[in-house]
Formats: C-alpha cells, sequence, structure tokens
C-alpha cells in the first residue's frame, strides 16, 4: 500500500510482517524511517529501486531510536547512500557514532552467536553525516515538513515524526505493537512494549497523549505498518500500561517474579485479545506474542528495580 509517497518496506527481521520501515517519497527525494537490522538493507535498496529512486536520491535516514530492531542496520545502510544524512535523538546520537556500548549491551543479552545470525556486524556511522534534532524541529524532504517530538516512555532516547501531508505519525514503538494476524472485524489490536531498560509508564502515556493532540489519521508503527482508528487504540494502551504497572507491583517481592509477570502479562493479553475478538485462538494469540511477553516482563523488571532506587 503506497499512499501520500509512503512505503512500508517489511524488512524480514525475525518473521515477516513484524518489523516494518519506511520509505517516503517526494518529489523524487527519500527519507527512510528505521532501517532494521544489516540483513535489512538488501530489502531497503530493493525498495528504493521499486519506487524509482537511487540510492543518491536519499536525503535522510532517520531512526526513532537505536534499539537494534530500528536501527542495527544504519551504518551498513548509509554506506550505500551517499547524500544522506542520518538524523538521531539526541540521545541516540552518540550511539551510532560509537556502538560500542550498544553492541556489549545486546551481546550480553543474546551472545555472539546470536548477535551474528539477527543483527550482524553493528557499523559506526561518521560524525559528520550525523543530524541531532531536537524537540519541535523540522527538516524538509523536497519542501515537505517532518516534525520530530521527544517522545520518552518506551526509551529515552526516543522521538516520533509528525508527518503533516498525511496526518500521520510514525511512532518507532510508542504508540505500542499491533501485528496483522490479531486484527478481527473491530479493527486493529494494540498492545504497549515496555522493552527493557528504560520503560516509564507515566512518560509514555503522556508522549501518546502529545501524539493524539495532533488528531492524527493515522500511525505508522515499526511493529507492524499502518494503522487508523487512533483513538480507540490509544484508550486501549492506556488501560494496557495502567494494568501492565499493577500486574508489576503485584509481582515484586514474590518468587520467581520473572514467570509470574509473563504469566499474568500473557493472561491480560489473551483477555484483550479476546474481548477483541482476534480470530486465532488462545495459543496462537500467545504464539504471535511469546517474545514480546518476555521483554515485556524484563521490561517491567527493569521499571521496578530502577524505582526502588530513585
Amino acid at each position: 500500500m503506497n499512499q501520500h509517497g509512503i512505503h512500508t518496506i517489511d524488512t524480514a527481521f525475525q518473521r515477516e510482517h513484524f518489523d516494518a520501515a519506511y520509505l517516503i517519497v517526494e518529489n523524487g527525494r527519500g527519507a527512510f524511517i528505521d532501517c532494521g537490522t544489516n540483513h535489512s538493507v538488501p530489502l531497503l535498496l530493493s525498495a528504493l529501486e521499486g519506487a524509482g529512486l537511487t540510492p543518491g536520491d536519499v536525503d535522510w535516514l532517520i531512526v526513532t531510536h537505536v534499539h537494534l530492531d530500528h536501527a542495527g542496520g544504519a551504518g551498513l545502510l548509509m554506506q550505500h547512500l551517499p547524500n544522506a544524512r542520518l538524523v538521531a535523538h539526541p540521545r541516540a546520537a552518540p550511539h551510532l557514532i560509537d556502538p560500542s556500548k550498544l553492541i556489549a549491551g545486546a551481546t550480553a543479552v543474546y551472545g555472539e552467536e546470536e548477535m551474528q545470525r539477527s543483527y550482524g556486524q553493528i557499523l559506526a556511522v561518521a560524525e559528520q553525516r550525523v543530524q541531532v534534532v531536537e524537540d519541535g524541529q523540522v527538516l524538509l524532504l523536497a519542501g515537505r515538513a517532518l516534525e520530530f517530538i521527544d517522545t520518552p516512555g518506551h526509551a529515552r532516547h526516543h522521538h516520533c515524526i509528525w508527518d503533516e501531508r498525511s496526518r500521520s505519525w510514525f511512532t518507532g514503538d510508542t504508540f505500542g505493537l499491533s501485528y496483522r494476524e490479531l486484527d478481527s472485524a473491530k479493527g486493529a489490536f494494540v498492545i504497549p512494549t515496555s522493552t527493557p531498560v528504560q520503560f516509564e509508564p507515566e512518560k509514555l502515556k503522556a508522549s501518546i497523549g502529545r501524539l493524539l493532540s495532533r488528531d492524527p489519521q493515522w500511525m505508522y508503527l515499526t511493529h507492524y505498518g499502518r494503522v487508523g482508528d487512533v483513538r480507540r487504540l490509544a484508550d486501549d494502551l492506556y488501560r494496557q500500561i495502567d494494568a501492565m504497572v499493577a500486574i508489576g507491583h503485584e509481582s515484586d517481592g514474590l518468587p520467581n517474579r520473572h514467570e509470574r509477570i509473563k504469566e499474568a502479562l500473557a493472561a491480560l493479553y489473551l483477555q484483550c485479545a479476546r474481548e477483541h475478538g482476534c480470530p486465532l485462538d488462545d495459543a496462537g494469540v500467545e504464539k504471535v506474542l511469546r517474545m514480546d511477553i518476555e521483554l515485556n516482563a524484563q521490561g517491567l523488571a527493569s521499571w521496578l528495580d530502577r524505582d526502588k532506587r530513585a
């Protein structure tokens, strides 16, 4: 689907229809928003060709934040885009210029073998090719305004991008996760993402509120694709964030805290899925959400432990 010059690209990370990047085309110029991993780069270059552009026609590679499923391929992709600048949140830019801490942190979690399988070698980007954007700043793509706002909650180095032309936000992970397998007659199904290590529930709710203040028509999620019915989805996110916080508090201090949180999150999402009329059975819903349940449990634990230290 291509509306307003916006192309959705499946980066093929983990599975089909899990991880998206976007290409905006305006008057023969292009901007990528998020880029997946190193393994995604051929797909992005193919999408460029399919849109009638060359790598030299790309002005911007914009990353919503530096989690590797969004920005792991930025260094390699920039080697193919001779005229592009890499656009990043002020807190994200240093990790793109020197990704050593990102690599060390991810390797500690996944191990060297899984790092190579899922992400490949994370490459640095020369400092002079990185452009930092502050809250409220506007960049132009062939005259088309793209506005950046700071959206903490999922990560402190996260921003979202407003495209006035389509009245849409490119939301990264701020507006949650919505997989097409879970759509029903009511429309899209959504859950929040509290991936470690910087989940902050009240800030996430405030960031969602900032997105709603523009009365957007569409949200372009990295996981996965374009969704409408924005107000309903926002209400679902607010309710689930509150429920996740309650689960965290109820599980804190108990034996096997992580497993208890996972079980409670799975029950919460299954209940929401049933209320939404999702077409998959319980086992199918859990299969689609298995990785997110694990990561959300880790995110809740990180938040609980950080809250104790504060």
